[in-house]
């Protein structure tokens, strides 16, 4: 039986990873290890995270729907494979025994906190790759390469998810010429597809928790909205650092545990 206290836990676990998401990346090392911590095994924690932050992508995909108009033709070839990616991840996840998945979380974990520690050099490196070759035009995209790394993307998202947002971001940022804040709103619509197609799957799988996800999903719209209302004027350098601590204590506890 579920106390109102671990409801009320995993409720600010995912308020917090809403915004944590809006204003940094990386959400999921917040509210993951909260359901792991209140007794839910690891493939069911997993999918409950899953399908609970639904609602937080979807609030940022709509708040940048302007941009994401500019991306229609990107979109249409993209979104297939995003979407295949995001279901075979989570059959993955699913036919992974908990052991299996538990073993390999820590590492998932530290990969995730590397990609957001990273984040900056990432952003760096894109700007470079484009002062390197400005001859290079939007219409003559490796579109083949592209769809194979969103594909890979995909696949690892559906699976366990942190740190996403800053792999298609990487993978975009490298293989396209736009700026950054364009670049945003096509990761941020990838995300939002690659976790609805994972979680279509997952809410059939016997594996969600849904006592959890009623009190979650509603808290990460919240603080996906007020993430975006905060994102310009909270330092995501410092979101980052706390984020980053926190996982990596959790993954460290996990291997000696």
């Amino acid at each position: 039986m579920t106390s109102v206290s671990d409801l009320v836990f995993a409720g600010a676990g995912a308020l917090a990873a809403g915004g944590i998401n809006a204003i940094a990346g990386g959400g999921t090392l917040v509210s993951f290890p909260i359901l792991v911590a209140l007794g839910v095994p690891s493939v069911h924690a997993n999918a409950t995270n899953t399908v609970a932050l639904c609602p937080g992508y979807f609030g940022g995909a709509f708040a940048q729907r302007a941009t994401v108009g500019e991306h229609k033709a990107r979109l249409r070839r993209l979104l297939p494979f995003a979407g295949l990616g995001g279901l075979l991840g989570s059959i993955l996840l699913v036919i992974t025994s908990d052991s299996v998945f538990r073993n390999l979380v820590p590492f998932l974990i530290l990969m995730a906190c590397g990609l957001l520690g990273f984040q900056d050099g990432i952003k760096k490196r894109v700007f470079a790759h484009r002062k390197a070759d400005p001859s290079r035009s939007a219409t003559h995209e490796a579109t083949i390469p592209l769809i194979i790394s969103v594909f890979a993307a995909s696949i690892y998202g559906g699976y366990f998810g942190a740190g996403l947002g800053i792999m298609l971001l990487a993978v975009t940022g490298l293989l396209l010429d736009d700026e950054l804040p364009k670049l945003n709103a096509l990761k941020t619509v990838l995300s939002f597809v690659i976790n609805v197609l994972a979680a279509s799957f997952l809410v059939f799988s016997g594996k969600v928790e849904w006592n959890f996800v009623a009190v979650m999903a509603p808290a990460s719209l919240v603080g996906g909205h007020f993430g975006g209302m905060l994102a310009g004027k909270m330092n995501p350098k410092v979101m980052r650092a706390i984020v980053i601590t926190f996982g990596v204590a959790v993954a460290v506890k996990m291997l000696i545990w």
